[in-house]
């Protein structure tokens, strides 16, 4: 009911504000950003289940599901980096630290870079990953199980897969060789795994079996799972940010953030993929930004989409990220080679500016030639923006911020 006062407000504000109130440029962008899909925060909230997410978050710090023990979801998932690592890869099983600190210690490294967890699983948030390797946007959950699929629940289904991952969650030795079949069925054995230790554990199993009306021994891994994304999903929801409250509650933007909101919406293309009410079209899109790290390909490569789909036209293709707090989860791209937000913008419209093919080998040359035709599609292609440009829209992206309220 809130929420649709706040709608009925902003309608209001294109219909019977004062002309003295509200310039033009004010509610050109107003106009835009409802046309484009923003809606109230407490729209996008699913029904939250406190006591499935107490246990959650018992789950989500809990180094019991890391087959070796060493690492859990927190581990990755910091207060202090947004909800992210503040790593350019993520340092999975057998990190020691946060930040820069966790680079030194004997972690496994990722091929790509944590994502951020605001709004996963709220309404409509239906893929999951840079390569959308969970996609229920059809109504049936796409993934890597297959026709085995553990729940019709996108977010349940994507909490199934961090746990068997080598590196993030399983460290590499030759106890663990084994588990790189990488088959449903092997899954199905760590799982089995972590939910007897959850089992047998009494201060996460006692509230748990009482959350799900279950007694301990009924327990299984899809509980667990279950728990972790009501954590998710209440932990990690949106809250309104300053371009909600300027929209619905008729405050203000400064000038730069009004200048960098119409360019946004407008000639810089940004909305073509970072709509909707996530700031993302869930749809999978190639910029050309210089690889950092092995890639997921290896040699530094990384075709994205490409690997599931197995679709010519999904080559370096990545889901598009949404872009809430956005200021606070640098580094920026999948392999999170772009440490500044000024530049990450650039990289869209001239990626070459960022990269010196002088000093790339051949091999790197002729990848930043196929990026660069696949980019070409994008609607971002040599769009031109001077310095001052970007940095209003970087101004503007600020406005997508918010400060986490107390836990639910």
């Amino acid at each position: 009911m809130k929420s649709a006062t706040k709608l009925m407000i902003a309608i209001a504000l294109f219909t019977a504000v004062p002309v003295a109130a509200e310039t033009m440029r004010e509610a050109v962008l107003r106009k835009a950003a409802l046309e484009n899909g923003l809606r109230p925060a407490e729209e996008l909230w699913p029904v939250f289940e406190p006591e499935k997410a107490a246990v959650g978050k018992l789950l989500f710090e809990s180094e019991l599901l890391s087959l070796t023990r060493n690492v859990s979801c927190r581990s990755c998932h910091l207060d202090e980096f947004g909800s992210a690592d503040g790593l350019p890869l993520g340092h999975g099983a057998g990190g020691v630290g946060a930040g820069i600190e966790r680079m030194k210690s004997p972690a496994g490294v990722l091929s790509r870079n944590a994502l951020a967890l605001w709004g996963r699983g709220g309404v409509g948030y239906d893929v999951f990953f840079w390569d959308g390797r969970v996609d229920a946007r059809s109504g049936e959950v796409l993934s890597q199980f297959g026709a085995m699929a553990p729940s019709d629940d996108p977010l349940v289904v994507a909490a199934h897969l961090p746990t068997v991952e080598f590196r993030e969650m399983i460290g590499e030795s030759d106890k663990t060789e084994w588990l790189r079949q990488g088959d449903v069925a092997t899954a199905a054995k760590v799982h089995e795994e972590i939910a007897n230790r959850i089992r047998a554990t009494p201060e996460i199993a006692a509230p748990m079996a009482a959350a799900f009306n279950l007694n301990i021994e009924e327990l299984t891994y899809l509980q667990i799972a279950q728990g972790i994304a009501a954590f998710i999903r209440s932990e990690f929801r949106l809250r309104d940010t300053k371009l909600h409250h300027f929209v619905f509650d008729g405050e203000e933007l400064t000038e730069q953030e009004l200048a960098g909101g119409l360019l946004f919406y407008g000639r810089a293309q940004c909305a073509s993929c970072h709509t909707g009410p996530y700031f993302s079209d869930f749809e999978f899109h190639a910029i050309p930004f210089a690889q950092f790290g092995f890639g997921f390909n290896g040699f530094g490569i990384d075709y994205g989409r490409y690997n599931f789909t197995q679709d010519p036209q999904d080559l370096y293709a990545f889901r598009t990220p949404p872009l809430y707090n956005v200021t606070k989860t640098a580094p920026y791209s999948h392999s999170g080679g772009e440490m500044d937000l000024v530049e990450t913008v650039r990289a869209h419209v001239d990626p070459l500016a960022r990269i010196d093919t002088s000093k790339l080998s051949v091999l790197d040359r002729t990848e930043v030639y196929h990026k660069i035709a696949r980019w070409s599609q994008e609607s971002s292609y040599a769009v031109e923006l001077n310095d001052r440009e970007i940095a209003d829209i970087v101004a503007f992206l600020s406005a997508l911020d918010f400060e986490p309220e107390p836990e639910r």
